[in-house]
């Protein structure tokens, strides 16, 4: 990002209006640089270094937002539909003029850990699959799941389509009799992300999926005390591995 920008540009990228709308503020006086009144609401500002504010209120910028969602069952990882809400329905309106989008997707009956950023460079690290990014879902399988279901994920397995897939990590959590018969849980770790795939690992080994949750994306783990639809901003930290996580990996 260059140091200056248009100051109208930088106050609609946060939302606090659109350029008209900032041109009326700046003729009306409420609009200060540095404490100094604007009177161009285009002039050229640093955003990290010179203070803005409108109406008495610092505003503060930023280009780039990292956010953790619970997505919940029923909602779609997309930007927009036509039929069904949206994990971006789901969000504050604050955050609107970031137009954020999903990292990557997760059925509409899945739920779980889902990043949502502006920041495409990172999206395109994270789901390059090159990159290998690890990813990790909990799971109950409808029969039970054993040793040699182990051993066969983690040769790789073979696809309904014919892809085989990148060797998965498989742990039996436990197994249990449910109601119509034996129920496994499970925790999956994979390193690629293709159409409905832990459904379809399963069902290569004669096995149905009956609940799936992502419980970690790369170094990032879901935070226990996010309720189902809700969200939060990443924290330094987890932005900070995140980042770091993207440039070591091959």
């Amino acid at each position: 990002m260059k140091q200056t920008q248009r100051l109208d540009k930088i106050l609609a990228h946060v939302g606090v209006g659109t350029r008209s709308e900032l041109k009326r503020l700046a003729k009306e006086g409420s609009i200060y640089v540095n404490g100094v009144k604007v009177k161009d609401s285009g002039m050229q500002v640093n955003p990290d270094k010179d203070i803005i504010q409108v109406n008495g209120e610092t505003v503060l910028y930023r280009e780039f937002v990292y956010l953790m969602m619970n997505k919940p069952q029923g909602v779609v990882s997309a930007t927009e539909d036509n039929r069904d809400r949206t994990v971006v329905d789901l969000l504050d309106a604050a955050y609107a003029p970031f137009e954020v989008f999903p990292v990557g997707r997760l059925d509409k009956d899945t739920e779980g850990f889902l990043l949502l950023t502006n920041d495409g460079k990172l999206a395109h690290n994270l789901l390059s699959p090159r990159k290998h990014v690890p990813k990790t879902y909990f799971a109950k399988v409808e029969w039970e799941v054993t040793e040699a279901d182990i051993e066969a994920f983690s040769q790789g397995v073979t696809l309904d389509d014919g892809y085989e897939t990148l060797p998965g990590i498989l742990k039996i959590v436990s197994t249990g009799n449910e109601a119509g018969g034996v129920l496994s849980e499970i925790e999956l770790t994979i390193m690629e992300g293709k159409f409905h795939q832990v459904k379809r690992m399963f069902q290569a080994v004669g096995k149905k999926v009956a609940y799936l949750k992502r419980i970690s994306m790369g170094p990032l783990a879901l935070d226990p005390n996010l309720a189902l639809g809700q969200v939060r901003e990443l924290t330094v930290e987890e932005l900070t591995a995140l980042q770091n996580a993207n440039e070591v990996q091959n």
